[in-house]
């Protein structure tokens, strides 16, 4: 499909990258890697032909179409969402115009016996027949089938696009590339604005498409379910292997392990022959020989290790002060933004050390309860936070806050305390703005740089609660991984706002889950929450066939909750739910033992107290069946 070869790309007179070169043929989902700024993005303006190369070749198969999802996008005003999709269909909508344009003539003129009539009904049967082939009675199924999956709803089709924020403004032109049908399509972060449905939906899409993708993401789960094929651009040059990203990373270390220890043999032959040259030289009837030594030296081709770029931030995240039991304790929460309801009474409490990710779809209220406990946004409702509780905020789009003309090292003076002003300078190196970097404006700062900044800046001041909204947007992978291990580290209290499952796994061990305006607990990690999710969505749709074959009438069915007896039930599932957890949690105990006991059963059994610490926990378990059935029949009653 594309054949590239040599191709270089110069800015300022500095290659970005040089003299690379590979093949893309149909099949291929390859995942294009790298460090922010090594020139990925520029690849795919490249591939598009949105900009020229400063040398080398392309040679693409004849009548190839391709897709771009570009970072930078701009609408027309005044169309709607369903009319911006059908944007996608542009020879589709031209022959409908045509089309009825002739019906209409067809339907007023009466010069049936004339050539210009009969030359309508030619057009009308090729036009017809060319808007079947194209897919004209399917399209608008298509697009709608297409926006609901990216998590637009029925109700939103009608909506004009201007309304739309810039995140849900890039959902539509994703679905617009993916309607076209393209040869190849290039997609530049297409998750960045997605939550976890809509990523779940794109990979089944990407994993079924027919032509070549060639994405840039961060999201490494997102990568080893799509991709099967990984190019990494590094220090200007690329490597490239068939295989899925964490599968490159293995093979990757294998050859470089490889080439370090064909290296240091190399080393050590050469180093023999060195010896025996400087030896030959002082012998006169040796000279000869020594020479064709050197010569043989000459002629050896250098091992090479491939080079790394290894450079990484280095962030520590540490606790102000301990604070109390309660960092945050809520009621009747609520919040609207005009006639969109958000929130409605939720209730919420906090515990110290709690490890919580907020999850759920855009607009179902996720960064809205973050800026209401940090107090950035008005509502309804009760809220406090705890004694001596300190947040520290990275909102979702921090780095849009920073003062374009100020440089970086002048934003991080700006921040700091007389405490910390001493420090800015080694806290930036540490955030790999060294040297001249700390000098630049953040205006020309790119988007992984920025969120950096203002990862650094947060620093600045004391917490012992962090609550992040989306901190891995723009961040690359290896970045991504040590804000990852910096907050697996932290002793506070973390609440974690985002749709990258990797980063999830790991770090909190708690789901809230947001949707039609309530918080649902998930006693479990982001895995738990999304196997739980699936089950509810299959009952779900369930329910919902049912009550489509047949409509109940009885005053079951027509009963609604009150409002304190919803509340009521909510807290009986979330009991339910820690006490299912803790079920769990004891039969996997009570499953160790037998085990070991199975393996060793002297050694295990004469420990001390063995015997009564295994019976407790047997008793334990019946107690809580006992309070679980009794929970049961409670919520049983509320169906």
């Amino acid at each position: 499909m594309v054949n590239v070869h040599n191709l270089t790309v110069s800015f300022a007179g500095t290659d970005l990258f040089s003299g690379i070169t590979f093949k893309l043929n149909k099949g291929d989902r390859i995942g294009l890697i790298g460090k922010n700024g090594a020139g990925k993005s520029t690849l795919l303006k490249v591939l598009s032909k949105d900009i020229d190369s400063s040398g080398g070749t392309m040679a693409f198969d004849k009548d190839i179409s391709i897709g771009f999802l570009r970072q930078d996008i701009d609408f027309i005003q005044g169309r709607t969402i369903l009319e911006e999709a059908y944007q996608a269909f542009e020879e589709i909508i031209e022959i409908e115009g045509k089309l009825a344009s002739i019906n209409e003539q067809l339907a007023t003129r009466t010069d049936y016996e004339s050539e210009a009539y009969s030359q309508l009904i030619v057009d009308l049967t090729e036009l017809t027949e060319r808007y079947e082939l194209l897919g004209g009675y399917n399209y608008q199924g298509d697009t709608e089938k297409i926006l609901q999956g990216l998590g637009f709803q029925r109700k939103d089709f009608d909506k004009l696009t201007d309304t739309f924020s810039g995140g849900w403004r890039m959902r539509i032109e994703l679905a617009k590339l993916l309607l076209q049908n393209n040869d190849i399509l290039l997609l530049d972060e297409p998750t960045n604005h997605l939550d976890i449905e809509s990523i779940i939906w794109l990979e089944n899409f990407l994993k079924s498409y027919a032509g070549a993708v060639v994405l840039v993401s961060h999201d490494k789960m997102f990568l080893n379910n799509v991709t099967n094929r990984t190019i990494e651009i590094s220090l200007g040059q690329i490597y490239d292997y068939k295989k899925p990203y964490t599968e490159f990373l293995k093979l990757r270390a294998e050859i470089k392990e490889k080439q370090l220890q064909a290296q240091k043999n190399q080393e050590k032959e050469i180093k023999q022959t060195q010896q025996l040259i400087d030896k030959f030289r002082a012998k006169a009837n040796k000279a000869s020989m020594a020479q064709s030594l050197i010569k043989k030296l000459d002629k050896v081709e250098r091992i090479e290790v491939d080079a790394e770029d290894n450079a990484t931030m280095n962030v520590r995240f540490a606790i102000s002060r301990d604070p109390g039991k309660i960092i945050v304790e809520a009621e009747n929460l609520s919040k609207s933004y005009e006639d969109n309801h958000v929130l409605e009474n939720v209730d919420l409490l906090i515990e110290r050390n709690s490890r919580i990710a907020f999850v759920g779809q855009n607009g179902q209220g996720k960064s809205t309860l973050a800026k209401m406990i940090v107090g950035e946004i008005p509502f309804q409702g009760d809220l406090k936070l705890g004694h001596n509780v300190e947040i520290g905020y990275f909102a979702q789009n921090q780095s849009e806050y920073l003062p374009p003309e100020k440089t970086v090292l002048e934003i991080m003076e700006d921040a700091a305390t007389d405490s910390n002003r001493m420090r800015v300078r080694d806290m930036l190196g540490a955030f790999l703005f060294g040297g001249e970097a700390v000098d630049k404006k953040a205006k020309v700062l790119s988007g992984g740089e920025r969120n950096r900044l203002a990862l650094c800046k947060l620093l600045l001041s004391p917490f012992n609660v962090l609550i992040m909204d989306e901190p891995t947007n723009h961040l690359d992978i290896a970045s991504k991984n040590v804000l990852k291990k910096a907050l697996q580290k932290f002793n506070g209290t973390l609440i974690l706002v985002s749709h990258d499952r990797e980063f999830l796994q790991g770090l909190t061990n708690t789901v809230y889950g947001f949707k039609d305006k309530v918080i649902k607990e998930y006693l479990g990690d982001i895995d738990y929450f999304l196997e739980q999710h699936k089950m509810e969505n299959l009952r779900e749709a369930e329910k919902r066939t049912v009550v489509k074959a047949e409509k109940s009438t009885s005053k079951k069915d027509a009963y609604r909750l009150s409002k304190e007896q919803e509340k009521e039930l909510r807290k009986l599932q979330n009991k339910l739910s820690k006490i299912e957890s803790q079920i769990s949690d004891l039969e996997s105990e009570i499953a160790d033992i037998d085990i070991a006991l199975a393996e060793n059963y002297e050694e295990v059994s004469s420990k001390p107290d063995f015997f009564d610490t295994y019976q407790s926990k047997k008793d334990k378990i019946d107690a809580l069946m006992e309070q679980w059935e009794e929970i049961e029949g409670k919520v049983t009653a509320y169906s």
